[in-house]
């Protein structure tokens, strides 16, 4: 039978925190709601981690995650050309910045965010018990967001995932009591996460599934009986109801949640503006001759080449990164597989090769708009996405100049 207890009155360190006990297939869970910014989280978690009767730590962190909590200098081993290649730079990007928007916490706050995740992983190893990650890697998480998105949801994930690179210093009230409640990806999205039913599904309600599932999973051997598990106050609700409830098999819950939908083959958007531009070329040499025709080529090549120039100087892109990115900016549709961004910013990469220093330093560096200039690695993350931006820009004014010219 599985039952749920509340919070009681007990003069124990679970007296005065949120948190539920739920006992599903033999095992007894303690599910501990903590706030990412309170030390009272931390001290509860330092206190519950010694008491003997837990054979076991379970923490809402991945591998990834947790690696980065707990090794400073794993941000070191960023293989830059690699992730350039694979095409997997704006998820690097966007791991930057929510990391970004954690150190500002940590330096406003005085306490470093999911320093009570990383206090239950140090007690685990500390004591030699088992560490179970449970929570879904942030990548895949931020993919199925995306995914669900239409096109201008998926402008707003991105300004989301930009205002950790760009916004002021100190953070605002609203985000320091949602992590009080208990998530970080949450707040990294302030208002939008709430508005936004994609959005919140991704980052709360399918993660709620999904380590309820990696509980089942991990303790389905039967050698544990006791498991204290410490996510965030956000988490703790839902959580508890799908491992009390769900029927399903852990492993084919969390395989389905773990996939990314495949979504089109087909670049629809880079197809459609492929054909409006061609489609103008041929419609003004028909009914204008050359004239008219190469006037709207011209009017193309002119605003999508400053415009993916203009992005990539904003990043403090080399001369020759700045050349490469506003070349390729107006073939950029025709090749919807190359970035402008990628190839201003593989020039970037090798012509200022980052040193070892600007590894080590990274973690520090991204925490300031400054430092995202000063640091070559995170220089070549900004130049990606501003040359990005900057071509999309120009491509705007580009159909706006040439839709005057048509009419």
């Amino acid at each position: 039978m599985n039952t749920v207890t509340e919070a009681s009155t007990r003069s124990d360190p679970l007296a005065d925190q949120p948190h539920a006990i739920v006992e599903r297939d033999g095992v007894r869970y303690t599910l501990l709601g903590t706030a990412h910014v309170s030390k009272a989280s931390v001290e509860a978690v330092e206190a519950l981690a010694r008491d003997p009767r837990f054979d076991a730590i379970a923490v809402e962190l991945d591998a990834h995650r947790l690696r980065n909590l707990t090794d400073p200098g794993a941000l070191r081993e960023l293989d830059l050309f690699r992730i350039l290649r694979e095409g997997k730079t704006g998820m690097v990007a966007a791991n930057l910045a929510l990391a970004a928007y954690q150190r500002r916490l940590s330096e406003q706050l005085g306490v470093e965010p999911g320093a009570e995740l990383k206090a239950a992983a140090l007690a685990a190893n500390a004591r030699g018990l088992p560490l179970q990650v449970i929570d879904r890697e942030v990548g895949i998480t931020l993919r199925r967001a995306y995914k669900a998105l239409g096109f201008w949801g998926r402008m707003k994930l991105v300004a989301g995932l930009g205002a950790g690179l760009f916004e002021k210093e100190e953070v605002d009230a609203a985000a320091v009591e949602k992590l009080k409640q208990g998530d970080m990806l949450e707040s990294s999205f302030g208002e939008f996460a709430a508005s936004s039913p994609p959005i919140y599904n991704a980052l709360i309600a399918e993660r709620d599934r999904y380590m309820g599932a990696r509980l089942r999973e991990d303790n389905a051997a039967g050698r544990l009986r006791e498991v204290l598990v410490v996510v965030g106050a956000g988490h703790l609700k839902g959580l508890s109801a799908h491992l009390r409830e769900d029927t399903a098999a852990p492993a084919s819950l969390r395989g389905e949640l773990d996939t990314v939908p495949a979504g089109s083959r087909v670049p629809w958007i880079s197809l459609t503006i492929a054909v409006l531009v061609l489609g103008s070329f041929a419609w003004g040499y028909w009914h204008g001759g050359t004239q008219l025709g190469a006037a709207l080529l011209w009017t193309w090549l002119i605003a999508t080449f400053v415009g993916g120039a203009v992005g990539c100087l904003a990043a403090g892109g080399h001369p020759l990164s700045v050349l490469a990115g506003a070349i390729w900016s107006p073939f950029k549709p025709f090749h919807p597989g190359i970035a402008s961004g990628t190839v201003s910013a593989m020039v970037e990469a090798w012509l200022r090769k980052p040193i070892y220093q600007d590894f080590m330093n990274l973690r520090d560096d991204i925490a300031s708009l400054k430092g995202w200039y000063r640091n070559r690695v995170s220089r070549t993350f900004l130049n990606f996405f501003l040359t990005c931006m900057g071509t999309i820009a120009g491509e705007v004014v580009a159909f706006a100049k040439i839709a005057g010219k048509l009419g």
